[in-house]
């Protein structure tokens, strides 16, 4: 049976999947069978696992850390936010329903089954497990019948390490309020902490080091710098853009812009563009207009009728009208490819209340959401200019309409997926991760008047993977948590 440990948070955005993926691609790099675990996960950042299902993106990334294919059992419960209370609940890579936060507290025994028997089966099959937790492990009120943090560690006999982040301030704090408020039982549980994202002398925090290990009677394991290329991989969930750590792109001559909505979904659609030396990409938040640009790109979204509300709320509908007027180019990505058409129903409340609402019009095509999930990954050739790309499909409903038989895509079986205006310039489609496919992002590169890209993605993110990895390594003794692993 493989040993587990468990990295849990002072709170949300401390770096946990971070660290989880540097350490997945450390021990794997020593020989060890790696696998990460999340027991529950919230985001709109969803990856495809090979059997069909669906799971965090940072699980995904934590599974290309460890080297290994991803798979629904690396995240058995996701919940996918829709609203202020309430999120779509997904149980080991399958939509089982909609919850109240307040009406999932109930659902939570139950899912400690699935959450069980999903980590027996990656424990059998590995040497190392590396658990992490969600949002904050001081969340006491969450505390009866939690299966994310405490509530999984004692069930699974799991030890915890504590992670803190010096950089919101107030770390001290963090990690020696969390020992003074959760259950002695719990605290027990706790085998050291690290402290991350430090910028400057670390001599200078040696002291801080030593105070809270007095306080907690914790073991100090670790005080990690700031790891600068932390930005250049795939971000958990979109507080990584409202906290502003995923930055912007370069100040290359192709402008790209793109309305951060309240709902946003897979938006590490974007990361690949953040990246390109020829782009500079405006991640433009709420109150802002639309800047000038040679692109807008409209991105998914876990709740397509509420995101158009909003979109029209801060005045972007005439933004992007009046950029198509100009003759600008719009390409919308699944739930953005949705808002480009006539219309969007929703008859069975799929995504929030039934009912019917105009889209932008800018593509002659209907959406009726609904129906079964689709959850693949799909290759194929660009319709326009025969390139290849590679990538995946997760929504529900169906879209049709005139400028469907215009597809933008076509995939390798023969079907078409996507619509495009008349003139070419506006088009969508359902496909996510067209532009980490470097032939893709080239020609749409090319589209936009750019010249060959210099990026490789894909080997970049296993250059920086392999990067946190030493990083982590000089700071943190791996030896010693392998040994508190249990």
């Amino acid at each position: 049976m493989a040993r587990a440990l468990m990295v849990q948070g002072t709170g949300s955005d401390v770096g946990k999947s971070l660290i989880v993926a540097g350490l997945c691609r450390a021990y794997a790099a020593r020989g060890l069978v790696v696998r990460p675990f999340k027991p529950q996960n919230m985001s709109n950042n969803a990856a495809v696992t090979a059997d069909g299902g669906e799971i965090g993106r940072a699980q995904a990334l934590q599974a290309r850390a460890a080297r290994v294919a991803p798979s629904v059992h690396m995240n058995p419960v996701l919940l996918k936010p829709q609203s202020e209370v309430g999120s779509q609940v997904v149980v080991q890579g399958r939509v089982i329903g909609n919850a109240t936060a307040r009406a999932y507290q109930g659902w939570k025994p139950r899912l400690m089954e699935a959450v069980q028997n999903s980590f027996a089966r990656l424990r059998a099959e590995a040497d190392l497990i590396l658990v992490e937790g969600a949002g904050s492990a001081a969340e006491v009120n969450l505390r009866p019948n939690d299966i994310a943090n405490m509530g999984f560690a004692r069930a699974a006999s799991v030890p915890v390490v504590l992670l803190g982040d010096i950089d919101r301030g107030g770390v001290i704090a963090q990690i020696v309020g969390t020992k003074a408020v959760i259950d002695p039982a719990d605290a027990a549980t706790v085998v050291g902490f690290v402290v991350n994202r430090f910028r400057g002398d670390p001599s200078l925090f040696a002291a801080g080091m030593a105070i809270i290990a007095d306080h907690t009677g914790w073991a100090p394991l670790g005080l990690v710098p700031h790891f600068a290329d932390a930005s250049r991989l795939p971000a958990e969930d979109a507080m990584a853009l409202t906290a502003g750590r995923r930055g912007t792109g370069g100040d290359g001559p192709i402008r790209v812009a793109v309305p951060t909505l309240p709902r946003i979904s897979n938006f590490d659609d974007l990361d690949p563009l953040r990246l390109e030396p020829q782009v500079a990409l405006a991640m433009v938040r709420p109150g802002e207009p639309l800047p000038l640009a040679d692109l807008i790109l409209l991105p998914g979204s876990k709740a397509t009728m509420a995101d158009l509300a909003d979109l029209r709320r801060f005045g972007w509908d005439i933004d992007i009208l009046g950029h198509a007027r100009r003759g600008g180019r719009v390409l919308g990505l699944c739930g953005g490819y949705q808002m480009l058409g006539r219309t969007v129903a929703d008859p069975d409340g799929t995504e929030g209340p039934p009912g019917t609402c105009a889209g932008l019009g800018l593509l002659d095509i209907e959406t009726v959401l609904g129906g079964a999930k689709t959850l693949r990954a799909v290759s194929g050739r660009t319709v326009a200019d025969d390139t290849a790309f590679t990538g995946y499909e997760m929504h529900v409903g169906q879209t049709a309409g005139p400028d469907c038989s215009r597809p933008l895509l076509r995939f390798s079986d023969g079907t078409a997926d996507g619509a495009t205006s008349v003139d070419g310039r506006i088009g969508g489609a359902y496909v996510h991760g067209l532009f980490a496919d470097d032939a893709q992002r080239g020609a749409w590169l090319a589209r936009l008047g750019g010249g060959p890209s210099p990026l490789n993605y894909e080997a970049e993110v296993e250059r920086v993977l392999d990067g946190l990895a030493t990083h982590l390594a000089a700071h943190i003794d791996l030896d010693r948590l392998l040994d508190l692993a249990r």
